[in-house]
Formats: C-alpha cells, structure tokens, sequence
C-alpha cells in the first residue's frame, strides 16, 4: 500500500529523559531548550521526565510552544497500587502525552503485550495521547522476524481498543537493538518498519504519525526526517543536551517544509 505524503501528518519529537536528573540539572537544561528555542510551524514537541519533576518541567514550559507527558502509567485510575502512577493523575498535571511499552519496560518490568494494552486504554480514558512503543530484538531480526513481532505487538492493542483508537494515538518504532547502544537502523530498515506500521491501520495507517527511536543523533536525524513514512523521533540521551535537542527539532522542522 502506498503512503500518503508525509506533509499531511503532524511531525512530532519527543524526549524522554528516563530516569535522569535532579532540579538543578533539570533547570539548566530547561534554560538551554528555552533559550535557544525558535518557534517551530509544522513539529509539536514533547519532553517526558521522571514523575517527581513532571511539575517543575510543566512551570516551565508554560507559555511555551512546548508539552510534556509521561514515562509510563499503572492502567488503573486509583487504588491499593503502591509507587504507581495513573493516566488521570498525569492528566491532572497538565500532560499530553504518555509513553507506553517503551523496550525497557518490557524488558526490565515484565509488561506484556496485554498490559501495554490495557495502559493504552487508561491514556485513552483519561483524554492524553498514548505513545506506543513496539519494536524486534537483534535476535528477531537476524531471524527474519522482525515484521511479525511487531505486527503481534500492534494486534494485541488494536484488539483491545479498536481500531479508531488510533486516530488518536502515536506509533514509535524503536529496535531494540539501537536503543542506547549507538547503532541505528539504516534508513532502508527504518522505511521499510515505518511503511509496514501504517499498512497494518490502512485507510486510517495514512493518517498515522510514526515516530523513529534508536540512537536518532543531530547528526543522522535530517537523513531519517526525509523518508516518507517517519513522522519525527522518541529520543533518549540526545533530549538530556539542549542543543543537541534543539538541532533535532530543527531537522524536524526543515523537513515538514520540504515535504
């Protein structure tokens, strides 16, 4: 199936700064992105801290072009659930977006297919934008397997929600074999996931915004920005240094013009 021309889907960066940082870092950072900031037509960007510095981050951006969101959510709205935060919580603190089935959760908390989906329906609930992350290890890969795990990944929460669900939803593909370890996908490998995403959702897969996460650096984020299917980038260090984080949104930006 042919794509439709990336220009009519909203380009979209988002930093995820994992489990980093303390108040003090954080200011500095946030007065670097501010700082150098430039307004910025065809690109919505989004940072994602830690939970305990989602309220600092949201007094600073107010105002700004800027959002933020959320690492993760317990699926739950409340309750006996120690530690965990829910999607009506983060809505409460001024966010638009949640990441969920980031490969670290999966890998490091156990999430299921099954559980991404029933978070994917909390975000949904509680009105913010769910990110989800799907995506192959190098083993899958190397086994010719890539496609139809990620294929597994997106039915379980289509099923789940419905299809129409995903008007309202981002995809981000993110190899689990790039993340934070310098390699990244060539930007064949890349199309030809991206391109395979929105096959799955047809009519409404054109529509899709589809983000590329592996190691996107400043220096590899115009070359990936330019291929058809990729909507933006999920990053993960290169949102922890302002101008490296400003460049990519710059990239971004660049190539919703050209498209």
């Amino acid at each position: 199936m042919a794509s439709q021309p990336q220009g009519q889907r909203r380009r979209l960066v988002v930093g995820n700064w994992k489990m980093n940082g303390t108040r003090e870092d954080n200011t500095r950072l946030l007065q670097g992105i501010l700082g150098g900031w430039t307004a910025l037509e065809s690109v919505d960007v989004a940072i994602c801290p830690a939970f305990v510095h989602i309220p600092q981050v949201a007094e600073s951006l107010k105002g700004s072009q800027l959002h933020w969101g959320g690492q993760s959510t317990n699926p739950h709205e409340a309750g006996a659930y120690t530690g965990e935060v829910s999607a009506a919580m983060l809505a409460d603190l001024g966010c638009r977006y949640v990441i969920i089935g980031h490969n670290e959760r999966r890998r490091l908390r156990g999430e299921t297919d099954d559980y991404v989906a029933e978070q994917f329906l909390a975000v949904q609930r509680a009105g913010l934008v769910p990110i989800l992350c799907v995506g192959e290890t190098i083993e899958q890969r190397e086994s010719g397997q890539a496609l139809a795990t990620i294929g597994a990944q997106l039915d379980v929460v289509r099923n789940a929600a419905g299809l129409e669900a995903f008007e309202h939803a981002v995809v981000a593909y993110e190899p689990i074999w790039a993340v934070g370890t310098g390699k990244t996908a060539t930007p064949d490998e890349a199309e030809q996931v991206h391109a395979y995403i929105r096959e799955q959702f047809g009519e409404l897969g054109r529509q899709l915004t589809i983000l590329y996460g592996g190691s996107v650096k400043s220096h590899n984020a115009a070359e990936l920005f330019q291929l058809q299917d990729i909507d933006g980038a999920l990053l993960g260090g290169a949102s922890l240094e302002a101008n490296e984080f400003l460049a990519i949104c710059r990239h971004a930006e660049q190539a919703g013009k050209r498209s």
